[in-house]
């Protein structure tokens, strides 16, 4: 072939286009030969194009057509013509036509596959999808696959109307330092050792949270970055060691302001990318509310089911276990005047719900540390029947009136001394049950909540000790600044979330610029002066130089493109993600390295990992 460089891609063709002569670049995904006629489908990212060669093409061509197998690697040259009426696949954006090839040229050949390309089902319907650890050895074939390259061009596309947004609302996109000094956050810092400065490490950043407070200090009002992120956890969930956050922060502002800027984002986001119309506010939950509503800090608002409190019915009965529930007997419960006895009126379900499934529940509520889960069942006939209805027998018209129950509603309850763990047991049913029933309402595909009003402070029981339930940073709200020290347990930050049906998406807050503030915060968590100084003083000294009135927030990338296309693990809108013990099996990362690079660094490597 004179000239293989291509004149169009393989989604690019239509009815227009025919008598075109056009020259194709692409992967054979398919081929069909019928004797005198090959059929080819050729695909790049831009869509699949059908290839035919005619039983009049030439010997040499034919044999090139015979020759090719799944994933070869080809220049087609031909001309486009339209397929008969019969044979036209209203499936494919260029179903309509097929190109008559004159010649082929076989840029490189392709070994036997791991796995299929193309999407394979069950006769079932059911997506047949490779073992996760195949997939990742040959990542480069798994990102040829049709979801995958819609997964990382979403992300792209994401990516770019992030930053088309904030920068018309005046941001600055700029980079901070991958390499900082270690200071306490949370998680394990990932360590790089310095060869000029033996025995020294940089740190790989957990997050930009204090070198972009250092530019609100420096005068960059608004900022933002597609920021790359690094933790040293243990292998949980689908967390990666290295992940991406959309890092914004803005100085002269407010916690108002920064939620409606995020608003306007993710509505841009979403309507610029997949044409959805998000609602211009989002929905605002108190920290407390969510968790007695929902049983969660992030729960999943595209279904109702919301939690009731049940500790009337203590006074019904001499069941014990609801007594523990009702009695406020935990400080915490104390301080939040909420019941630790709550019920969940499942509408319609006690027909469906055998013990057997009941039991099912069970077990999730015990996973979150509730003794177990009480039951009963309203009849056909207005009575309790099953669980522990004989110990509320005669009292169905009450219950089920203070309850909103009716007929055939299936009731579960979950007491405990701790407001808490009631509260997150019985949630974790209720998002098993929206799951199990399918209660998500079809017309509310992402919906969006602000969880605010969150506790400052946590007891550590182990240590005896306060700890900030976010970073030392946060700004307590100020109507608490007077009782810090002497109730810190009272004490809400001003600080928000950005949940997505059912998943955190983002969190921030506004932060403290006052040094004599910071530092009282410092010496409630515990932190000597000196061990402050230690770990973060060069931004407790830039806040003497007329440090402004500054907030933020950090939605995640990878989980709000995994939401978005609707995928349950980040590793599917990664392109090259760890596996869940922190390995690449592509390129076989962590791996050893060489003594004299260790020797350069001045490490002496100790144990290593039996091979």
């Amino acid at each position: 072939m004179e000239n293989t460089k291509r004149t169009v891609t393989c989604g690019d063709l239509r009815t227009a286009n025919v008598g075109k002569r056009v020259v194709l670049n692409g992967w054979v995904s398919r081929t069909r030969n019928l004797g005198g006629l090959v059929f080819i489908s050729l695909r790049d990212r831009y869509g699949v194009t059908q290839v035919i060669v005619g039983e009049g093409a030439d010997e040499a061509l034919k044999k090139t057509a015979s020759s090719l197998k799944n994933e070869y690697c080809v220049a087609v040259c031909g001309t486009v013509r339209l397929r008969s009426e019969k044979d036209v696949n209203s499936d494919m954006a260029t179903g309509a036509i097929e190109v008559a090839a004159e010649d082929i040229e076989i840029f490189t050949a392709s070994r036997e596959l791991p796995f299929s390309i193309e999407e394979v089902r069950q006769k079932d319907g059911t997506l047949v999808v490779p073992n996760e650890d195949l997939r990742l050895k040959y990542r480069y074939l798994d990102l040829r696959r049709a979801p995958m390259q819609k997964n990382i061009i979403l992300r792209s596309q994401v990516t770019f109307a992030v930053r088309e947004h904030l920068v018309s609302q005046g941001f600055l996109e700029i980079e901070t330092p991958t390499f900082i000094k270690s200071t306490p956050e949370g998680a394990r810092d990932y360590l790089v050792p310095s060869r000029v400065h033996p025995g020294k490490f940089y740190s790989l950043p957990q997050s930009p949270q204090l070198y972009k407070q250092l530019l609100m200090v420096s005068g960059f009002d608004k900022y933002f970055q597609i920021a790359r992120c690094y933790r040293d956890e243990d292998a949980r969930g689908d967390r990666q060691p290295e992940f991406t956050q959309i890092d914004m922060e803005m100085s002269f502002t407010d916690r108002e302001e920064v939620l409606s800027v995020t608003e306007g984002m993710m509505r841009h986001v979403f309507q610029k990318t997949l044409g959805y119309e998000l609602p211009e506010h989002f929905d605002r939950l108190a920290w407390e509310d969510a968790f007695d509503l929902y049983g969660s800090d992030k729960p999943d608002l595209r279904f109702g089911l919301k939690m009731q409190d049940a500790s009337f019915m203590a006074e019904l009965s001499d069941f014990n276990a609801f007594k523990a529930g009702a009695l406020h007997a935990d400080k915490s419960i104390e301080r939040h005047k909420r019941s630790g006895l709550k019920a969940l009126v499942v509408k319609g379900a006690a027909p469906s719900f055998s013990r057997k499934s009941i039991e099912a529940l069970e077990e999730k509520a015990k996973v979150y540390k509730a003794k177990g889960l009480a039951w009963m069942k309203v009849s056909a006939d207005g009575t309790f029947e099953g669980g522990i209805s004989k110990f509320f027998a005669g009292k169905e018209a009450e219950i089920c009136e203070r309850l909103g129950a009716e007929k055939n509603d299936l009731l579960l309850f979950v007491s405990d001394e701790k407001w808490q763990v009631a509260c997150t047991a019985l949630g974790a049913v209720r998002t098993q049950l929206g799951k199990d029933l399918n209660l998500y309402n079809p017309d509310d595909e992402f919906h969006f909540v602000w969880i605010i009003d969150f506790p400052y402070f946590a007891w550590n029981e182990e240590e005896s000790h306060w700890e900030t339930e976010h970073h030392m940073f946060t700004l307590p709200q100020k109507k608490y600044w007077d009782t810090l020290e002497s109730d810190p347990g009272a004490v809400k930050g001003d600080l928000y979330d950005l949940v997505l049906n059912g998943y955190e998406l983002a969190s921030g807050s506004m932060r403290i610029n006052d040094p004599a503030l910071q530092e009282r915060i410092f010496e409630i968590a515990g932190y000597s002066r000196e061990r402050a100084q230690k770990a973060f003083g060069f931004l407790v000294q830039a806040f003497e130089y007329g440090a402004p009135p500054h907030g933020g927030i950090a939605p995640g990338l990878d989980r709000l493109v995994m939401l978005m296309r609707h995928e349950e693990s980040i590793h599917e809108v990664i392109a090259f993600p760890k596996n869940n013990l922190a390995c690449s099996p592509m390129d076989e990362c962590p791996s050893p390295v060489d003594e004299l690079q260790l020797k350069e660094l001045h490490i002496a490597v100790t144990e290593t990992e039996a091979q």
